[in-house]
């Protein structure tokens, strides 16, 4: 299995939807496997909010050796959104008009800005159709704007737990996260570390909208001491204390900065903006379509992904059960594999997948069955 890392140099001037000009950028992507000689075994995979262009790490239950997506058959691309601090363009880069890093000065980049850039990364690797794009969340909204730009550059697409356009709900959420970041006192410092304390804090209520009522009645249940014999001002939440592990945690990996301008990229998101009604531009979509939800998402609501599917022309659409809420889609990997695989088959021969006996949450004509 051939893997690589590396850093795509885009050498000239590239406008934003803002209007503000970059006099260059640079992206960090991976590549897994090779393009055959008719290249056309490109699958295109999506990254979410904080995670980066290695989907080995965080999707591995369909990426990797042994897989639906089997390096040994595609070839894998990834590629870190602009604003991430994981190799792309970001805040904690030096400003050119400056000299010194953008920090809060950032020119945002929106999911459509994100898109633009990687087509002239796919036009660098030689691909000229990418057989699959797949992507959960924030990366299934990359999908869609990228296959509302250029229909013709996917022959399949899969967009997970995503919308057409990010919800009120989910700017809520994301604005409150903010004000985390903002409230904390070194956010106006121009240091690596500014807002960190407070970025923990948004983490913190991110995770109540990417799980739900019952992840947390399920898996936090109990004390940490597990003895409830503690006076009531000494006692320690499971919960509570999870809440605060999952801040440290991001913090030990992420800055605020990108934290801070990718919750506003995806705010941004809305693939009607600037074309037409959002039923009209999914109709101009002409990949063959797979659309999945995950039953008990709050933040990305089944109805949401019901629209897309409602709307693109010939779209199948699944929807699995899970516990995990919005991280479903990155947890339930065996039910999302049947789903694809089903999908794929006949124009893929599937891989060996005998082992998975979850069943179909589509019938025959793609509906979801109640």
């Amino acid at each position: 299995m051939s893997e690589t890392k590396k850093i795509f140099q885009y050498d000239a001037s590239f406008e934003l939807e803002s209007g503000k000009v970059l006099p260059r950028l640079h992206l960090a992507y991976t590549t897994h496997g090779s393009l055959n000689a008719e290249r056309n075994n490109t699958v295109w995979v999506f990254h979410a909010l904080t995670a980066n262009s290695e989907p080995l790490e965080w999707w591995h239950g369909l990426v990797g050796e042994g897989n639906i997506f089997d390096p040994s058959k595609y070839f894998i691309v990834c590629v870190n959104m602009p604003g991430s601090c994981y190799g792309s363009i970001s805040p904690l880069d030096i400003n050119e008009a400056t000299g010194k890093p953008f920090y809060r000065d950032f020119p945002w980049f929106t999911t459509r800005d994100m898109i633009r850039a990687y087509q002239h990364l796919k036009e660098h690797l030689g691909i000229e159709k990418i057989y699959v794009g797949l992507g959960g969340s924030m990366g299934g909204q990359q999908l869609l704007e990228w296959a509302v730009e250029e229909p013709s550059a996917f022959e399949h697409i899969i967009p997970i737990a995503t919308n057409a356009r990010h919800s009120p709900w989910g700017i809520a959420f994301n604005a409150s996260q903010r004000w985390c970041i903002e409230s904390d006192p070194t956010w106006k410092d121009e240091d690596p570390a500014s807002g960190i304390e407070g970025m923990k804090i948004a983490r913190s209520m991110a995770l109540l909208s990417y799980r739900n009522y019952h992840t947390y009645d399920h898996a936090q249940q109990s004390h940490t001491s597990d003895t409830g014999h503690l006076p009531v001002d000494q006692q320690l939440f499971r919960s509570e204390s999870y809440q605060r592990y999952q801040g440290e945690k991001l913090a030990k990996r992420f800055n605020a900065y990108s934290y801070y301008f990718l919750s506003k990229a995806m705010d941004a998101h809305n693939i009607a903006r600037g074309r037409a009604d959002a039923e009209e531009v999914l109709q101009s979509i002409t990949a063959r379509t797979l659309v999945i939800s995950v039953e008990s998402d709050i933040l990305f609501p089944v109805q949401e992904q019901q629209f897309i599917a409602e709307h693109i022309p010939g779209a199948e659409w699944a929807v699995i059960s899970s516990q995990y809420g919005h991280d479903g889609f990155l947890l339930e990997f065996e039910k999302i594999a049947a789903e694809i695989e089903a999908f794929l088959t006949p124009p893929m021969e599937p891989p060996a997948y005998a082992q998975y006996l979850f069943l179909s949450s589509r019938d025959k004509k793609g509906s979801p069955k109640p």
